[in-house]
This record gives structure tokens, C-alpha cells and sequence, in this order.
């Protein structure tokens, strides 16, 4: 096979073999997972640089944003971008809303259907819901107005009315937790902090909201049920004075249980440090507790994108470590944040239609929604490449590789590389220039047995665009 003779790209933010951020070609913040029909979908705060008049990069203002980005994976090390959803705003599904932050999210099935439920906050005035039919939407606004305000009875006093977090408990009941702040004079018990129970719709409140008495509580409520104990984990706030024995430190995740969803609570300690700790950028701290495939982990946002962009004023990226529970005096384990990430829970499967915006590492490119669904790799230049980790060809091996692209303004090649972005070369597709229509291409591959990393690397004419990238496809 001819190769073509150019700079390949570096990675930025996330490098290969490293698990941590999740991904590294977008923002996404204060993470909410979601585990759904064998995949964990993780939602976030859309955080998109923000530019001065000089054209430079201004610290995060998190005035503008509005829309809420998604991912999700069925591996912990492969995620699929399914774009974002456009919450606030005159183009957003709640239009009453002027911006979406810190996502919840929750199923349930009412009168046989599956139903999902996006609660937002609405800045630090009021949360705010949609329902949806599926993961991914689409998304509607069942009230046409926010959920919680300050109006709603025990919320009077909350500072920053946001950050929600969302319980659907075994008996079908479901609670919503949020709030956060510090009042004047309130640093070590704000009472900031409450609990809510949900209407059977999950579209109402019920009652009053009681108040969660959170040591030294900031913000991001969080709730997890594990054997048959509530844990409603929170970040600490920023005070700087001096802190009785036994108080959680500032900015970090901290624990409270209880054997009843609204309480009495118990606190327990800290389970994870800042992020200035780990990788020496620090800013707030968010987090969200989830249990997939028999095991237990934390996603949670730091600013190791945007560091390694040179850029470190307060876009963050969401990473993944995982949750050990042990003995009752300490039920949870200290977390470690790193960039090593977690184990790859299952092989790549490459003999189905995968969406291009499916990534383990990339370099280079961007991704944007398709007029026909899904999302596309686009921005793509020679040298650029997408990488998914541990693909399974079977012991047979791959014998053809197919992808759709459009918008080939000239001829390019996509070469197919095992292990490295320079790899061994099992095949290359030509793509020849042709319309915005979508078009398929297919190619021979040798060489594509067992498990190896899977490198599309994307070659053509140097200082232009190459194409858009669609999805793709091997067969045996």
C-alpha cells in the first residue's frame, strides 16, 4: 500500500493509554452518570472558551452556557459524543431558562414507558426539568416552568438554588437533592443543603424541602443507594479560617449517610481531594457516584484539558477513577484521581456501524451533529487521527473496511493502523472528492486479527479540509 508522507498529529489532553479526561476534543463539566441498556451515559455543563476583543482566551464566565453535552460509553475507555442539548435560551427546549448548569439525570418507566428526566439548574435561581423518550432525547419541556424556586416551601434560605442530584428508590419514590452557598456568617453549617421528594410524574415536588445539615457544605449534591444505606456526598466549601477536629478540608468531596432517603445524616469524612491535589490546577470540585457492571465509580470534572491547552482558567474536563466500599466506620475508600483512569471493562466490537464520534484518543479533530442524526468527526487535516482502544477482530480476523463520508473537496486517504498512529498499515481507503451527499467507501484489510488499539488516520492535501467522517465499519 502507498503511503502518504506526512506530520501526523499530537494528542492533546488525553493520551494514548491514559484513561483521564474522557475526552479531549470538548469541555463537559459537573458530570451526572446515567446507566441505561448496558451503556453509562455521562451529562454535563457545556464549557466553551469564552474570547476577549483581542482574540485571547478569557477565564470561564459560565454566563453563556446553555446547553448540556452528552457522552456515553458501554467500555469506560471508548465514548461515543452525542452532541449537546440546547436546554435554555429562545432555541432551547425550556425556553424560560437563561442557562443550563450542572445536569441530574433519572429514568423511570410510568404506564410501561420508558421515561427520562433532565433536571438543570437554571443558574443559582431555580432547577429546571425535561422529559425524554430516550437517553438522547429528544427532550420537552413538561411545565413550562422551573421545578424548584425560591418560592417553593423549606427553600427560602438557600443560597445558590442548584446542582441537583436525583434518586428513584426501589419502592418507586424519587427525591431530588440541591442547593449550596455560603450566607454571611453561615461558614461552617450554611444549611445550604436539601432534600425533596418528587411527585410520582417527576415533574412536581411534594411537601416541604427539609434541610440537610452538610458540614461545611458548597455545593454539588450528590445521592447514591448502596446496600440499603443513603450516601449523599457534597463539595466543601472555600473557607479559610480555622476548622474543628474532624471537619471536611476545603474543596473536596465530602460523605453523609443515612438509612432513610431524606435523613437523619451522619457525616463521614472526605472521600476526594481537590483537583489542585492530582494535577495542579485547582477550581471547584463536582463530582457523581454510579454503579455499573457490579462495580462502583466517581466521575468527576478538572482542568487537565485546558492545562495542557495553556488555557487553565476554568473549562473543565470530566475523568473517571474508581469507588472501593469497605468497613462500616469508613464505608468508602479514598479516591485517587489521576490520568490512568479505569480498566476497560470489555473489547471493542468493530463489526457493527460505529458512530465516528467514538473515541478512545484523538488528535486534531472536532465533532458536530449530522443533518441525519448522530455526530461527524469534522475540522479533520493530514495528519490528523481518531484511536479506540482494545478493538476485538476475533481470531479470524477482518477481511473489508467500509465508511460513509461527504464534503471530500479532494482526494484523501484514511489509513488503518494497529497499536500506534504510525503502526502496522492493515489498510487504507481511498476517498475520492465528491458533494456534501454522504458517500461509501470500502477497502481490503489484512493483517487485523486478535485485540490491538485501532488508529484511523486521515491523510490528503496539506493546508485544507479533508472530509467529514460519518461512521464506519469492518466485516469478516
Amino acid at each position: 500500500m502507498e503511503e502518504l508522507q506526512v506530520k501526523l498529529a499530537n494528542a492533546v489532553g488525553k493520551i494514548p493509554s491514559q484513561g483521564n479526561p474522557l475526552v479531549s476534543h470538548k469541555f463537559g463539566a459537573d458530570p451526572y452518570a446515567l446507566v441505561f441498556d448496558g451503556r453509562v451515559y455521562l451529562y454535563m455543563t457545556n464549557d466553551v472558551l469564552e474570547y476577549g476583543e483581542d482574540g485571547s482566551v478569557k477565564d470561564n464566565t459560565y454566563g453563556n452556557i446553555n446547553k448540556i453535552g452528552v457522552i456515553s460509553s458501554a467500555d469506560l475507555v471508548n465514548w461515543t459524543d452525542h452532541g449537546v442539548i440546547t436546554v435554555a435560551g429562545p432555541e432551547g427546549a425550556a425556553k424560560w431558562a437563561t442557562q443550563s448548569w450542572a445536569p441530574a439525570i433519572a429514568h423511570k418507566v410510568i404506564k410501561g414507558q420508558d421515561k427520562f428526566f433532565l433536571y438543570f439548574a437554571n443558574n443559582a435561581s431555580g432547577i429546571g426539568v425535561l422529559e425524554g423518550d430516550s437517553p438522547i432525547g429528544p427532550w420537552r419541556d413538561p411545565i413550562g416552568k422551573a421545578l424548584i424556586l425560591r418560592s417553593t416551601p423549606g427553600v427560602e434560605k438557600v443560597t445558590w438554588l442548584f446542582d441537583p442530584a436525583v434518586l428513584v428508590d426501589d419502592d418507586g419514590k424519587a427525591y431530588i437533592y440541591f442547593g449550596g452557598g455560603v450566607p454571611e456568617g453561615k461558614d461552617e453549617w450554611p444549611d445550604t443543603a436539601r432534600v425533596m421528594e418528587l411527585g410520582e410524574d417527576m415533574v412536581s415536588v411534594v411537601g416541604e424541602a427539609q434541610v440537610i445539615p452538610a458540614p461545611f457544605m458548597f455545593e454539588d449534591a450528590g445521592i447514591n443507594k448502596h446496600k440499603g444505606i443513603y450516601y449523599f456526598t457534597y463539595c466543601s466549601n472555600f473557607y479559610n479560617g480555622q476548622r474543628p477536629e474532624g471537619s471536611p478540608p476545603a474543596g473536596e468531596i465530602a460523605y453523609m449517610t443515612s438509612d432513610r432517603p431524606m435523613g437523619p445524616w451522619t457525616y463521614r469524612g472526605t472521600i476526594l481531594k481537590n483537583p489542585g491535589h492530582f494535577f495542579g490546577v485547582g477550581g471547584n470540585n463536582h463530582h457523581a457516584m454510579f454503579e455499573f457492571n457490579d462495580a462502583w465509580y466517581m466521575a468527576y470534572h478538572a482542568q487537565t484539558l485546558s492545562k495542557a491547552m495553556g488555557v487553565p482558567k476554568g473549562y473543565r474536563s470530566t475523568h473517571l477513577n474508581e469507588v472501593k466500599f469497605q468497613d462500616a466506620d469508613q464505608p468508602i475508600q479514598e479516591i485517587t484521581a489521576n490520568y490512568e483512569g479505569v480498566p476497560q471493562i470489555q473489547a471493542f466490537q468493530p463489526y457493527e456501524r460505529v458512530e465516528a464520534a467514538t473515541m478512545g484518543w484523538n488528535a486534531g479533530i472536532a465533532t458536530e451533529a449530522s443533518p441525519d442524526g448522530g455526530m461527524s468527526v469534522t475540522d479533520i487535516d493530514s495528519g490528523d487521527w481518531i484511536a479506540l482502544s482494545k478493538v476485538d477482530f476475533g481470531s479470524e480476523g477482518a477481511r473489508t473496511f467500509a465508511a460513509a463520508v461527504s464534503g471530500a473537496g479532494s482526494a484523501a486517504v484514511i489509513e488503518l493502523r494497529l497499536d500506534a498512529a504510525d503502526g502496522k498499515l492493515i489498510g487504507a481507503l481511498q476517498v475520492q472528492p465528491a458533494g456534501e451527499d454522504e458517500a461509501e467507501y470500502q477497502t481490503d484489510v489484512t493483517g487485523a486479527e486478535g485485540t490491538h488499539d485501532l488508529y484511523l488516520v486521515f491523510k490528503g492535501k496539506p493546508d485544507s479540509k479533508l472530509f467529514k467522517l460519518h461512521s464506519w465499519q469492518f466485516s469478516q
